[in-house]
C-alpha cells in the first residue's frame, strides 16, 4: 500500500452514486423482471470504466470500481453471493428501525423512513451452511476493473466488500449452534473473497459500519463493557478472516453508520480506537469530517499507529455542501502535524451511494465534492513539502494570526 511519500494522496470509501442506465438494469434485476444479460454486462462494463476515468480526472489517487458490481446494498450484496440464507417477510417488525438514537428522535426518524429509497424489507434467515458461492460474479468485477484501469493515470486501486461482523447486517440464525459460530462460517467464506481480491493485485477494503454501530444498538439495555467485549470479538473474528493475506494490501473502514440523523448516540472514537487498532491492516479508513466526529482527530495523537496509514475522512459525503479546498487543507495538516505526513491520505467519510438505489447527495455535488479533496490536498502537500526552516504554518496558528490582526487595529 502506498504512503504519501511525496505528496498527500486522496481516495473515498468507496461507493459512488451509479448512472441512470445502470440503475435501469438493477431496478428490473431487483423486481424479477426480464433483461437481457448481455447488455447489463456490457452497460456495467461500460460504466465501471466511466467511473474510473471520472475519478481521474477528479484527481482521485487510489481509486474504487464504485461498487457498480453489486446490485445489493453494501453489505446486503454478500446474499448473492453467499449459499445458506433464505430470505422472508419481517416477522416481529423491522430490525433496522431501533436504536438510542432513534428512540430519543422519533418524529425526525418517522419523517426520514418515509422518504428512505432503499429500506430493507425482508428478514435474511441462515438455514443451511454458509459457503462462498459468489467467484463469477466476482470475477466479473475484478475483469471489468482490471479493464477499466488501462490507460488511466492512478496511484493505486481498490475494491470494498463487506467486513464479517456487517456481512447481512441483522440476520438471524436458524443453523449454527450460536451466534459466534455462525460469525467464524461468515469470515471463513468471505475469506475467499477477500484474497481472491489481493490476489488479482488490488488493495482490499473491508467495511466495517456494523463495528460503531452495535453500541447504539446495543447500550442500552446492555452496557458499554458488554459491547466492547463484543467488538474485541469481531475484531479476531475479522483477524482470522484475514489469515493468509498480507496486512499491507487491507485496508479496514469504519464509520458511524452515517445515515444522516442526529447521531447523539454515537460510541466515541477514544473508547474504541485502541481495540479497532488491533486489526491486521495496513490502512485504518475512518470518519473526520462530520460535525459528531470531527473534534477526534486529536485522538491520533494519543495511540500509537505504528507502521499503519490513516485515510480520514476529509469530506462529508452526508451533507450537500462542497467543503472549500482550504478546509479540507487545514484537516490534513493538523493530521499530518500529529502523526507525520507520510502516514495520512485524504479521504471521504462513507460512500456517496449506500446501495444502488439510496445516494446522499446528488452526483454534481459528489464529484465538485471530490474535486474539492484533491485541491485540499494539493494545497496541504505545498504546505507540508515546502516550508521553510524556522517559518510557522499560518493553517496551524490562526489564533495567533487573530491575535496579531487584533492588535493591529488597536
Amino acid at each position: 500500500m502506498k504512503h504519501s511519500t511525496d505528496r498527500i494522496l486522496t481516495t473515498h470509501v468507496g461507493s459512488l452514486i451509479r448512472p441512470p442506465k445502470l440503475l435501469e438494469f438493477l431496478r428490473a434485476k431487483q423486481a424479477g423482471r426480464p433483461y437481457d444479460e448481455h447488455a447489463y454486462a456490457a452497460c456495467l462494463k461500460e460504466s465501471v470504466a466511466e467511473v474510473v476515468r471520472q475519478q481521474a480526472t477528479a484527481g482521485v489517487d487510489v481509486v474504487s470500481d464504485g461498487e457498480f458490481g453489486k446490485a445489493i446494498s453494501w453489505s446486503q450484496y454478500a446474499l448473492e453471493r453467499l449459499s445458506g440464507f433464505e430470505r422472508r417477510p419481517f416477522a416481529g417488525g423491522n430490525p433496522w428501525m431501533r436504536g438510542a438514537d432513534r428512540e430519543r428522535f422519533k418524529g425526525f426518524y418517522a419523517e426520514m423512513d418515509g422518504k428512505d429509497q432503499g429500506a430493507t424489507t425482508t428478514d435474511s434467515i441462515v438455514v443451511g451452511p454458509l459457503r462462498y458461492t459468489g467467484q463469477a460474479a466476482l470475477q466479473r468485477d475484478i475483469d471489468d476493473f482490471k479493464a477499466a484501469l488501462e490507460g488511466v493515470d492512478v496511484v493505486e486501486a481498490f475494491l470494498p466488500v463487506a467486513a464479517p461482523s456487517s456481512v447481512v447486517p441483522d440476520k438471524k440464525n436458524e443453523y449454527y449452534k450460536d451466534e459466534d459460530a455462525l460469525q467464524i462460517a461468515v469470515a471463513e467464506a468471505m475469506r475467499t473473497e477477500y484474497k481472491t481480491i489481493v490476489d488479482a493485485g488490488f488493495l482490499v477494503q473491508l467495511d466495517d459500519a456494523r463495528a460503531a454501530v452495535t453500541y447504539d444498538r446495543m447500550v442500552p439495555p446492555k452496557t458499554f463493557k458488554d459491547y466492547h467485549r463484543w467488538l474485541e470479538r469481531q475484531i479476531e473474528i475479522m483477524n482470522h478472516a484475514l489469515e493468509g493475506i498480507d496486512p499491507s494490501r487491507v485496508r479496514y473502514h469504519v464509520c458511524w453508520g452515517s445515515w444522516p440523523g442526529p447521531h447523539v448516540s454515537d460510541v466515541p472514537l477514544r473508547d474504541i480506537v485502541k481495540t479497532l487498532l488491533k486489526a491486521r491492516v495496513g490502512a485504518f479508513v475512518i470518519e473526520g469530517a462530520n460535525p459528531r466526529h470531527e473534534h477526534e482527530w486529536r485522538v491520533w495523537g494519543d495511540v500509537d499507529l505504528k507502521d499503519k496509514i490513516l485515510i480520514s475522512g476529509v469530506i462529508s459525503h452526508a451533507t450537500n455542501v462542497v467543503e472549500h479546498p482550504e478546509l479540507v487543507a487545514e484537516r490534513i495538516v493538523r493530521l499530518a502535524n500529529l502523526i507525520g505526513r507520510e502516514r495520512v491520505i485524504a479521504g471521504t467519510d462513507c460512500g456517496f451511494a449506500q446501495g444502488p438505489f439510496y445516494r446522499r447527495v446528488h452526483p454534481e455535488i459528489m464529484w465538485a465534492k471530490l474535486e474539492a479533496l484533491a485541491a485540499g490536498a494539493r494545497l496541504a502537500s505545498k504546505e507540508l513539502w515546502r516550508r521553510r526552516a524556522g517559518r510557522r504554518s499560518v493553517r496551524t496558528t490562526p489564533r495567533r494570526r487573530i491575535r496579531r490582526r487584533a492588535s493591529a487595529r488597536r
